[in-house]
């Protein structure tokens, strides 16, 4: 059962959006998917409240970032939220649980230096369980300019992936406020969205390193 953790120390990246998301298409692939939220601004919590009761099925997972509870037998997919600043023991407890974590960073020379320290420790075998996977995901970003192009270089610089770039659009905030993944609309109305979705989701769904 795979643990993915959306996390940036820096706020305002879209955690919330990446994390609801990818627990969206899992559920939307018939998986039985939890979504966790670290984060004490409670963001899933408020999505879950707008989600209609006819999509696909997403439990609830609260959790306490001090002491991360095992997950309920049953679960396949698990997805946690995270919130800015995450650090020391909190992040330290959230990390012991994670297999997969996702960064989502923005190509702005703030958000590459907030985000600097915490990467390199990510980079760091040491700080994430033996089978243990990072990669970025470039986000509110056009993948054929310059600033793309430099975010990628910084990343590769730390020996991480890059998970594809997401573009900025008004779909996600429209979606969210109904509580609606990109999944479960017409793919018409988002399929540029989706197809940016696609290097993230096959590296989510490469087989666990045992």
């Amino acid at each position: 059962m795979p643990v993915f953790l959306v996390a940036n120390p820096k706020g305002g990246v879209g955690k919330s959006t990446i994390a609801t998301n990818l627990a969206g298409y899992f559920a939307h692939r018939g998986c039985r998917t939890m979504l966790g939220d670290v984060d004490r601004q409670q963001s899933a919590r408020t999505w879950f409240a707008l989600r209609p009761a006819h999509l696909p099925r997403i439990e609830s997972w609260d959790v306490d970032a001090d002491q991360v509870a095992r997950t309920p037998k049953g679960v396949t997919h698990v997805v946690l939220d995270s919130p800015a600043g995450l650090h020391g023991h909190r992040l330290k407890e959230v990390l012991r649980v994670a297999d997969r974590v996702i960064v989502p960073l923005q190509p702005s020379l703030f958000d590459i230096y907030a985000a600097t320290a915490f990467l390199a420790k990510l980079a760091d075998r040491g700080a994430l369980k033996a089978n243990g996977q990072v990669g970025v995901l470039g986000v509110r970003v056009d993948a054929r300019t310059r600033a793309a192009e430099q975010l990628q270089r910084f990343v590769e610089g730390l020996k991480l992936p890059i998970l594809g770039f997401l573009r900025d659009t008004q779909n996600y905030v429209q979606l969210a406020a109904h509580g609606i993944p990109l999944w479960d609309v017409a793919p018409s109305r988002v399929e540029r969205d989706l197809q940016q979705w696609q290097p993230l989701l096959a590296w989510a769904e490469q087989p666990q390193v045992r």
